[in-house]
């Protein structure tokens, strides 16, 4: 009777050999580092090509983690004394384009689906989310029945719906000099 060891009867694998891998890799050069011949003038290259752009990647990465923890910034401020300086442009923006109280019914009709008032067959869209005064005039202005449509003007929707200025500028000054809505000048609007 043959009493074996139990670590005789586990047979070790040995590794792949790393040509083995290198031959197997997708890593762009690898496989010419590490090839089955014998050490060569390209084998070599290949090394050094590998081994500089690896150097070159870790300083590069060195250089920006130094950068950043060094928290720079850089405030360059140029004061230019003027005797006479243009009016300054002034972007006002509302994500509101429309008024809803300028809306009628004819614009409901045409642009209310556009306007994600009403669906495709002319109900009242999201009944839950609009505020209860809001919505009663909504109902009112949406009743299509024996309703004959109007022709619609896109531009004139706009220019009648849209904000204006004398309603938004509360107050303005400018160099000392009190300015009104005449001195600010429409230059373009979301239906233009």
């Amino acid at each position: 009777m043959d009493l074996k060891t139990e670590s005789e009867d586990v047979d070790y694998e040995r590794p792949a050999p790393i040509e083995v891998f290198a031959s197997r890799s997708t890593l762009h050069g690898i496989s010419h580092m590490f090839a089955y011949e014998r050490m060569c003038v390209k084998r070599v290259l290949w090394i050094l090509f590998f081994l500089g752009s690896l150097g070159a990647l870790v300083m590069v990465c060195v250089d920006r983690v130094q950068l950043y923890f060094q928290y720079p910034h850089v405030t360059k401020l140029d004061e230019v004394a003027t005797p006479m300086m243009a009016f300054p442009a002034v972007t006002f923006c509302n994500l509101n384009s429309f008024r809803f109280s300028r809306v009628t019914r004819n614009d409901l009709y045409h642009a209310g689906e556009l306007l994600a008032l009403l669906n495709g067959r002319y109900e009242i869209r999201d009944t839950y989310m609009v505020e209860e005064s809001v919505l009663q005039i909504l109902k009112e202005r949406a009743d299509f029945d024996s309703y004959k449509p109007r022709p619609f003007n896109m531009r004139e929707f706009c220019d009648r719906t849209g904000h204006d200025i004398k309603d938004m500028l509360l107050a303005c000054s400018y160099r000392g000099r009190q300015c009104s809505a005449e001195d600010f000048t429409a230059v373009s609007q979301m239906c233009q």
